[in-house]
């Protein structure tokens, strides 16, 4: 394997859920051991009952740094901090104990990345509650990294195939979430993900904004935020010289995406934006992160307590979301979309 091939650090996630079983798997794939050299941030003992657990044949190997891992076919070096009471962590039970070192996992691999220690990273799933239950008030990986690096503006982005959404915001309440549909959150939004895009090797990224409101209002008959906020936020990035297209009723806008039309939508809301990514494709849909001055790809599904020590869990997202973070770490950039080409739509 080629030095120039880059060192991505995984996470374990919660070691009460399926993270190591998906990690293990992933781990196990040609396609992973082909794009990239991984380093595993968590707990040795975890992924190595996982790896049995899942029939993964690994030797699991403890290192002191990513530039000390040898890369080998079968084997996986693991950076294990030792901050993990056994006793406390039974598969599919929450545990503050979990996730106190789940949280502590990510802020290593954030670290590695900061340092440039590791050219990206790569997140099995945290629990939120167990975080909670452990002292973090941040509500996911996004939100404690954005603390970490001290970076202004951030946004998840779910990729499925040739579906890129963007979200204005994610863990809000609905109601929230409504509030927050300015014209300068908007604008700011489009810009970052244009940004982004311009930076993953899209000479003019193509943005479709998403209405707020059915039918994006019918004129004003159902509510006014595309007249107020979203409409005159399109215009002023298009004034920037930005591709944005909207507001474009969210009923249409991601079928448009798939047909190839935009290179991205900014959906308004949490529900709003992961419900076509995961019609679309769920198993192999990823999350990445916009504005974080690294990498940080994830996984598009939670910790799963309800499968967790069965081995029967789908790899087909952590496997995605490692080899999309390569991809990004080694400048190659986003994937083109598979879809159709604008024309056809």
């Amino acid at each position: 394997m080629s030095a120039n091939t880059p060192l991505i650090a995984v996470t374990l996630g919660d070691p009460c859920g399926i993270g190591s079983e998906v990690v293990a798997t992933a781990l196990a794939t040609p396609a992973v051991r082909a794009v990239c050299r991984p380093v595993v941030v968590g707990s040795a003992v975890i992924l190595r009952d996982a790896a049995a657990q899942v029939g993964a044949s690994l030797e699991i190997v403890p290192v002191e740094s990513p530039d000390s891992a040898t890369h080998h076919p079968g084997v996986v070096a693991v950076l294990d901090p030792g901050n993990l009471d056994f006793a406390s962590v039974h598969p599919g039970r929450l545990s503050a104990e979990a996730g106190r070192a789940a949280v502590e996992w990510a802020l290593q691999a954030g670290e590695l990345c900061l340092s440039g220690a590791v050219g990206a990273m790569a997140t099995a799933p945290i629990n939120k509650e167990a975080a909670r239950l452990a002292g973090y008030e941040e509500v996911g990986h996004m939100e404690l990294l954005q603390r970490l690096s001290g970076a202004d503006k951030v946004a998840t982005m779910l990729i499925s195939g040739g579906l890129r959404v963007v979200h204005l915001t994610t863990h809000r309440s609905l109601r929230r979430a409504c509030d927050a549909v300015t014209k300068e959150s908007v604008l700011s939004m489009v810009a970052l993900t244009d940004e982004s895009f311009r930076a993953w090797g899209f000479a003019q990224p193509r943005i479709g904004v998403a209405a707020l409101n059915p039918h994006a209002s019918d004129g004003g008959l159902i509510g006014d935020e595309e007249e107020r906020e979203i409409a005159p936020a399109v215009m002023a990035a298009r004034e920037r010289g930005i591709e944005a297209t909207g507001p474009v009723p969210a009923d249409i806008v991601f079928h448009q995406a798939i047909q190839g039309r935009y290179d991205a939508v900014l959906a308004m809301y949490h529900d709003q934006g992961h419900i076509p990514v995961k019609v679309h494709g769920f198993e192999q849909s990823v999350s990445v992160n916009l504005g974080l001055p690294f990498v940080r790809t994830s996984v598009d599904h939670g910790t799963a307590f309800d499968i967790a020590g069965k081995g029967v869990a789908s790899a087909v997202s952590m496997v995605e979301a490692i080899i999309l973070a390569a991809a990004l770490a080694s400048g190659r950039g986003l994937p083109r979309s598979d879809a159709l080409p604008a024309e056809a739509s």
